[in-house]
This record gives structure tokens, sequence and C-alpha cells, in this order.
């Protein structure tokens, strides 16, 4: 029976995410609250799946957790990105790329790369009776060639500026559109994105299974709402540098720590954030992490740097300007406390802090729950627009089996559907508090860990185990 009701409850996720995807999206300004209902529902039967599953058997939840990770994942495959855009601009660098360019050398604009331009990209503008001209497909905008400042449409964003991606990413975007060809749409970033999440999955449950961590808890990745959403649909970068953070861990906690340097370095150039995952592999022999990553993100780099030189740094600076981290006014829970202008300081001060703590504490052999620590308190800190950037902490809530963890994403969800500033605040506060309650019932009164709990449970399972 319990089979058959988590069985029923991923039916109904599968249908909600097909429908969400297929009928609705942020764009569609028609229907404002309608994204909003759907990720509620997705979430509260997330939830409630997850519960029941702890009382599955063992097998059968493996298996459970293995289809709904495919389930979902192919429901998310339903329509066309419906939140962003950028995997736009992932199509599009790929194609430049194959095309023997560097992608920081032209904006897409520039009319050096017009006979690169597919129409699914950049489709012409109509021009109405008064001579304005307007974009009739979604996901689109009007902008105009340089130099001549012909008008036309297009899907990417920001286009009149320069690539913001590493080389990992880049070397990525250039491989799938080699397969593909240019003129195929966004499938087939979304079925990568399906592999990828799907890889992530069956890592997770093979690294539980060798560590004795209950199989059970890696649907807190495979079910998550956020990763049918945003490493499927939306297609978002983000998950490949959460499977190589999730290589580079595994691999360090089995004293692999030049493999796990090199796939940490592969990871940082895949998108920079996952830097904040480099202290919980640091606290045992860091030289190998460090000098391995370090090398491998300096050899990804080479060749770009060859061709563009300091370009290379693309729209970065200009990004972190227009989200407001340079004036301090991104920092959405650092701005209730201390003024703006000092947000930036403050906030440098407790990522530092923080850093030091995961390093000092984590355990070598089960780095994960550092993890956790590190990003997901950099999380709440930098409280990014984009809930996407949470993909990077998903994986290794399911490894720790701290599921509270999981009001990080909800929060950066919620900040992304209702867009105010004040319910971004009581959304990130509302995720400490559950964090720091969590925290709190599983230390018990005594200061010792409960049992029962996971961190209990790991060590009764160390004592027990022959030395």
């Amino acid at each position: 029976m319990r089979i058959a009701i988590v069985s029923l409850l991923l039916a109904a996720m599968a249908a909600i995410t097909a429908v969400s995807v297929a009928a609705l999206g942020y764009f569609d300004s028609g229907r404002p609250l309608a994204l909003l209902a759907t990720t509620t529902a997705l979430w509260v039967l997330f939830a409630a799946a997850v519960v029941l599953l702890r009382r599955v058997p063992t097998r059968a939840a493996v298996a459970l957790v293995i289809a709904g990770s495919v389930l979902l994942g192919g429901a998310a495959l339903a329509g066309p990105p419906n939140t962003s855009t950028d995997s736009a601009r992932y199509a599009w660098d790929g194609i430049v790329q194959n095309a023997g360019i560097s992608p920081y050398r032209y904006v897409p604009v520039d009319e050096a790369l017009a006979d690169l331009r597919p129409d699914w990209l950049f489709p012409a503008a109509v021009e109405n009776a008064d001579g304005s001209h307007r974009c009739t497909q979604p996901r689109t905008q009007l902008t105009s060639s340089l130099p001549s400042h012909e008008v036309f449409c297009t899907a990417l964003n920001r286009p009149t500026v320069p690539t913001i991606y590493p080389p990992t990413s880049e070397l990525f975007f250039a491989a799938v559109r080699f397969v593909t060809g240019p003129g195929a749409e966004y499938w087939p970033l979304q079925l990568t994105g399906l592999l990828m999440s799907v890889g992530i999955t069956l890592l997770l449950i093979a690294a539980m299974r060798r560590r004795g961590i209950d199989p059970r808890w890696a649907a807190l990745w495979a079910w998550s709402p956020l990763v049918a959403t945003e490493a499927v649909t939306n297609s978002h970068i983000d998950v490949l540098g959460a499977l190589l953070v999730v290589v580079a861990t595994l691999a360090a906690a089995r004293g692999l720590r030049f493999r796990g340097g090199i796939a940490l370095g592969a990871a940082i150039a895949a998108k920079l954030i996952p830097m904040i995952a480099a202290p919980a592999l640091l606290r045992r022999q860091p030289w190998k992490v460090a000098t391995a990553a370090i090398v491998t993100f300096a050899l990804l780099y080479l060749p770009y740097l060859a061709t563009t030189g300091i370009a290379v740094l693309g729209y970065l600076p200009g990004y972190l300007s227009e989200e407001g981290y340079n004036s301090g006014s991104r920092f959405t829970l650092v701005t209730l406390f201390v003024p703006t202008a000092a947000a930036l300081a403050v906030a440098a001060l407790l990522l530092a802090v923080t850093a030091v703590l995961v390093w000092w504490k984590t355990d070598p052999e089960r780095p994960w729950l550092g993890q956790v620590v590190m990003i997901g308190t950099t999380l709440l800190i930098v409280s990014p627009r984009y809930p996407w950037y949470a993909l990077l902490l998903v994986p290794f809530i399911a490894l720790s089996g701290r599921w509270e963890w999981s009001a990080v994403p909800l929060a950066l969800t919620v900040r992304l559907l209702i867009p105010s500033h004040a319910v971004s605040q009581v959304a990130i506060s509302v995720a400490i508090v559950v964090i720091v309650a969590m925290a709190l019932w599983r230390t018990g009164p005594d200061g010792r860990a409960r049992l029962g709990s996971p961190v209990a449970r790991a060590a009764s399972r160390r004592r027990a185990s022959p030395r």
C-alpha cells in the first residue's frame, strides 16, 4: 500500500510538472498565480512522498527513487524553458564556438556573427503601422545589430554584452551543439540536463550504499521540484557544476584527493560558484586538492586566454554590479541589520568565518555535512534571485540527510515567483528558523546528538564497524 501511494504521488507530481511546463510559465502574464499554485502543489507532494518513502522497504524504495528521477525529469521535457532564457545563450555560445570563434570575442548582436544566427534564436521583428517593431514569439525581445542598428528579435537575454560563462560550461555548450547542430532548439540541453540529474541520483545511491547511509535519502535530490524545473526544463548549467562537485566530494572522501581536486577545478570552471565547495574538501592533505583544482582550472582557461585575452572575464563584473552585490543591496537578510553600504563587508566576513569553521570541523571522510553548511549558509547570506543556484546544495542535503536545508531552495523559489523584497526577507528568515530549530533538536538538551538522528546513527555505525 505504501509503495502504491508513493507511486501515485510521483505520478501526480509528473502530471503537474508536465502541465506547468507545457501550459504555464513565468512569461505568461495572463495567469500570474498559476505557476505559483502548481509549484506549491509540487513541493507539498514532494514532502509527502519523501515522508512516506521512509516506511517503504529499502529495495523497493531505491527502485522508486530511480524511477521517480526518470519520470519527473521526463515530465519536465514537456515544453520549452518557462522561467528563464539562459539556455538560449548556452545554445548560441555553442554555435559560435563550432564556427571556430571564441564566445568571449563578440557580443551576440555584432554583425560579424550575423551569418551564424538561427531563426529560432533570432526571429525577424514585425513592423507595426506606426513604424515601430514588435516580437511575436514568446521568450523573445527586441534588439538591434551593431553597428547598423537593424532591428530584430532575440531569445537571448542581455544580447548586447559578452557571455559570462567559464570554460567548462563553454566546452559543454560546444559539445552539445556539435552533436545536434544549430537548428535543434531547446531539447538537447534539456535532455542532457535529465541525463546529468539521473546520473547524480545514481551516484548518490551508490555512495550511500557504500557508506552505510540510508539510500532513501537520495529522493531529496531525485524528486526535488527544483531539480526537474531548473536542471531539466530550464537546463541551467548549475547541474553540471553540481555533478562535478559531487564527484569531487566522493573522490576526496575516499582519499583520492588529486582526482577530487581535478573534478573541483572543472566544477569551478563551470560557473565559479562551486568554489564555495572547497573548504569542506581541504581538511586533510589540502595541498593535493588545491593544486589539482588550480591546475585544472588554469588549463581549462588557457585556450580561451590564448585567443581572447582578458576578455574571458566576459560580463562577470557587469553582472555582479547589475545584481547589486557591489553596492550591497542584494544581501537581502544582511541589510536588515546593517546599512547597505556595509553589507558587502559584513557578508564577506560572515562567509570567511563560515569557511574557517567548515574547514576546521568537517570530517574528511564524510564531508557532505560541511558542504551543506558552507553552500547553504552562502546562499542564505548572498540571497540570489535565482533558485537554480541551489542545485549545488541539494545533493549534499541528500547525502547528509539534513532535509531541513531544503528550506533554502524553497525560499529562493519563493523569491523568484514572488519578486518582493519583503517576501524574500520573510522566506529566508523562515528558512533560517527551520534550520536552526532542527539543529537544536538534533543536538539535544545535553549537547549530544539525539538517538535516531542521522548524526547519531552514523556515529553508532562507525563505532560498531571493525577497525
